[in-house]
C-alpha cells in the first residue's frame, strides 16, 4: 500500500474529474440511491512473489500510523479465490481535495510509525514489496454503513465489472434490482459502489458474511417466491436475472476474500 505522495497534478485531475462525475450523476436517470454517495478509494495489490506477509506487516504499521493522526486506516481483505490480486484496501475518503491535500499528504510522509521510520520512508518500503497496484476511485453507502458492515464480517463476496458502451446507467439499476430481489427473500444485499474515476471497470458489489458457511448457506425458497421476488425487483423472472445483467456487460470477475487478523 503507498501513501500518496503531495504532487500538484495527482491534486487537480481527480477534483476535475469528481467535479465532472457529480454533475453527470444527477442528471442521468441513475436510481437515487446511487446518487447520494460517499467516495472511496480503492486499491488493489499484488505482493512480489513470496512477500505477501511482509507486505501485510507494513500495511498493518501503515494503518496504526494514519489512525494514530486521526486519519482513516483502511478497510481490508485478503484474497482466497478468484481474482489475482492480493489484497484488497478501501480507504474512505472526505472528497478528492482533502484526501490529496499537499498539507496533508505532507504530515502522513513526516509522522513516525512506533518502529521510529517515517511515514515517506514506510511508503518505501511498501513500494518495494508490490508486484502490481490497480487505483479505483467509487462512490457507495455512507462510511459508517460500510465500516459497520466490514466490522461484522470476516468472509466478502467481490464482484467487479465493466460495462457495454451505452449500458452502464442501466448496468448500476440492475445491481440495485438484484439487491431488492435478494432482500425480498431475506437473503444478504451487497453494497454497490460506482466509478468516479481510475481504473477500468465501471464499479462493483461487495457482499459481506459472518464466514464461508454463513455466504453458502442461503435461506431456501420456492420457486413462487423467487418468481415473485424478481418480478416486483423489475425482472421478467427469476430465470431472467442473470441474462440480464449479462445484457448490460463487458466482463466481470468474481472474487473470494477474508478478513485480515
Amino acid at each position: 500500500m503507498r501513501i500518496p505522495r503531495p504532487a500538484a497534478a495527482t491534486v487537480a485531475v481527480p477534483l476535475v474529474v469528481s467535479t465532472f462525475l457529480a454533475g453527470a450523476l444527477l442528471a442521468s436517470g441513475a436510481p437515487a440511491a446511487a446518487q447520494e454517495r460517499a467516495l472511496y478509494r480503492t486499491f488493489m495489490v499484488q505482493a512480489a512473489p513470496g512477500e505477501l506477509l511482509a507486505l501485510i506487516d507494513l500495511i498493518k504499521e501503515e494503518r496504526a500510523l494514519l489512525a494514530s493522526l486521526g486519519e482513516e486506516p483502511p478497510l481490508w481483505m485478503r484474497h482466497t479465490q478468484g481474482d489475482f490480486w492480493d489484497l484488497f484496501l478501501l480507504y474512505p475518503m472526505e472528497g478528492m481535495g482533502p484526501y490529496y491535500a499537499p498539507d496533508r499528504l505532507a504530515r502522513i510522509a513526516a509522522a513516525r510509525t512506533a518502529s521510529g521510520r517515517t511515514g515517506a520512508e514506510l511508503e518505501r518500503a511498501i513500494d518495494a514489496l508490490i508486484a502490481w497496484r490497480q487505483d479505483l476511485f467509487v462512490q457507495g453507502p455512507p462510511h459508517a454503513e460500510v465500516k459497520a458492515a466490514w466490522a461484522d464480517a470476516g468472509f466478502y463476496h467481490v464482484e467487479m465489472y465493466e460495462g457495454l458502451a451505452g449500458k452502464r446507467e442501466e448496468l448500476v439499476r440492475e445491481r440495485h434490482m438484484e439487491n431488492a430481489y435478494a432482500t425480498a427473500l431475506g437473503r444478504q444485499a451487497t453494497k454497490v459502489f460506482t466509478r468516479v474515476a481510475g481504473a477500468s471497470p465501471d464499479g462493483y458489489t461487495l457482499g459481506f458474511y459472518k464466514d464461508l458457511k454463513a455466504y453458502a448457506n442461503q435461506p431456501e425458497t420456492t420457486r413462487e417466491q423467487r418468481e415473485a421476488a424478481a418480478k416486483a425487483a423489475g425482472f421478467r423472472g427469476a430465470d431472467w436475472i442473470g441474462s440480464t445483467l449479462r445484457s448490460f456487460i463487458l466482463r466481470h470477475h468474481d472474487t473470494m476474500g477474508v478478513a485480515i487478523p
